[in-house]
């Protein structure tokens, strides 16, 4: 089974969540209406929280992780993203915090603290390092991640787009599923 329990505490699924067989959810993990995990994901609530919005995805293989309480860091780091996130393949997002329409490229690192605002576009590959900021309305691309240049129209508006597009998928999968 995908969804397994840690301590007593079980992933909390939305209406309409899609969470694929290879993948492994565990403990402390809200996953809101509508949003999809994909094949090989791994998203492990054990030392702190994971809240995904709606109508997000986790694509194929990311890995999706905390940092755990201390005497040094009171809160640790809970990983929090908004709703109509679109994340790639082969992510690696731990402890930080993604607002909401937010695109994250195929293999993407997204580390400790780090911030993600709304409207957002992270480039494939890129290297969020610990505690940076990533402001509204930028492409960010590099090792480490540099804001490159605003957004334009057509690609904000592709933001939420991605996230309905994966929405229908979804969809698919689920009617699939119930055949």
């Amino acid at each position: 089974m995908a969804c397994r329990t840690y301590k007593g505490i079980a992933p909390v699924l939305g209406e309409n969540c899609f969470i694929d067989e290879t993948s492994v959810i565990v403990g402390d993990v809200t996953i809101g209406d509508d949003s999809s995990i994909w094949p090989l994901v791994a998203a492990r609530g054990d030392v702190n929280t994971i809240t995904i919005g709606k109508r997000t995805n986790v694509q194929d293989g990311t890995v999706l992780h905390v940092t755990r309480r201390s005497d040094q860091n009171i809160n640790g780091y809970a990983l929090a993203i908004g709703d109509d996130v679109t994340i790639g393949h082969k992510c690696m997002l731990h402890g930080c915090t993604l607002g909401n329409r937010i695109l994250v490229g195929m293999g993407a690192i997204i580390m400790d603290g780090a911030v993600v605002q709304d409207d957002v576009f992270i480039g494939a590959g890129t290297l969020v390092p610990p505690n940076k900021t990533l402001e509204s309305g930028y492409l960010y691309v590099g090792n480490p991640a540099k804001q490159a240049r605003p957004l334009k129209h057509h690609e904000k508006a592709f933001l939420k787009q991605s996230a309905i597009n994966y929405v229908e998928l979804k969809n698919d999968y689920r009617q699939e599923s119930n055949n």
